[in-house]
């Protein structure tokens, strides 16, 4: 059976115009955008933040791969794994599994898929902040039109996204707002 390719090559102007994401002060892109959120006292419904822990932030993808693409990720950057800190290395995980029941929940889809991109050759646009992706799945949800159009149909929206998620999300995880 031969190998088929299905190419994503609208990524691309994204992932080179973000590849050097570090700022002046060192913070990364994720760091940036938590300490622009705050600053500006924005709601986390209109930021895509789901909840936030001790350490750790959920927030929504505005480049999703599937309606409710998530990503999971620690408030301060480190690169790989052994690098987190134990206390966030739990409270990570434990947001990734809390992540996928709500996703559940949320969205009645067949699957899940959770992923770690570590270094910049395994494909990650932001390599140097960690980030557990949560990508809700269906049966059928890969078609002709992303693979001949570049085109990828989300039929929800980000803020009924967040909307489904904190009516399911554990009010004793993660505060929202």
């Amino acid at each position: 059976m031969p190998l088929e390719h299905l190419w994503a090559t609208w990524r691309s102007n994204y992932i080179n115009s973000v590849r050097d994401s570090r700022d002046d002060d060192g913070r990364s892109l994720f760091e940036r955008i938590l300490a622009a959120l705050d600053e500006t006292g924005e709601a986390d419904r209109d930021t895509g933040i789901v909840a936030r822990g001790e350490g750790c932030f959920v927030l929504l993808n505005r480049f999703p791969y599937a309606a409710g693409h998530l990503m999971v990720l620690p408030k301060v950057a480190v690169a790989e794994l052994d690098q987190v800190e134990p206390a966030v290395h739990t409270e990570l995980w434990e947001l990734v599994r809390t992540s996928v029941t709500a996703l559940q929940a949320a969205f009645g889809c067949d699957g899940v898929n959770v992923g770690v991109n570590l270094g910049e050759a395994a494909g990650g646009s932001q390599s140097d902040h960690l980030h557990v992706h949560c990508v809700p799945r269906w049966i059928g949800d890969t078609n002709f039109i992303g693979v001949s159009s570049e085109t990828r149909v989300l039929p929800i929206g980000l803020d009924e996204a967040w909307d489904r998620l904190r009516a399911v999300w554990p009010s004793d995880v993660g505060s929202g707002s």
